[in-house]
């Protein structure tokens, strides 16, 4: 379940990260995918613009999306990518090793 605190912390991280690099997973449907290498370009209240490399248009996508996991973003640190939002089985294992 999205709780009210996820959109916010989300918002928050997505608006410190403007100008960052990412990629972006999802799907067409029918068995077909994406992964695109993009820059975040802008953060509004409800949903963030990010511009594709390859591609010279911008997309947006609302915050459930990412945390619904309608599309995956990989957020590029300098080495290499890791997850903006950490999927769930994960969070769970943690909390069950504590």
């Amino acid at each position: 379940m999205i709780c009210p605190n996820d959109i916010a912390t989300l918002k928050t991280d997505i608006n410190e990260m403007i100008g960052q690099k990412i990629i972006v997973k999802g799907s067409l449907g029918r068995s077909k995918s994406f992964e695109k290498e993009a820059t975040i370009q802008k953060a509004y209240p409800s949903l963030f613009v990010i511009k594709y490399t390859e591609e010279d248009r911008n997309v947006s996508y609302s915050y459930t999306d990412v945390l619904t996991r309608t599309v995956e973003v990989d957020v590029f640190n300098g080495k290499d990518y890791s997850p903006l939002v950490v999927p769930q089985e994960e969070t769970k294992k943690k909390k069950e090793l504590i």
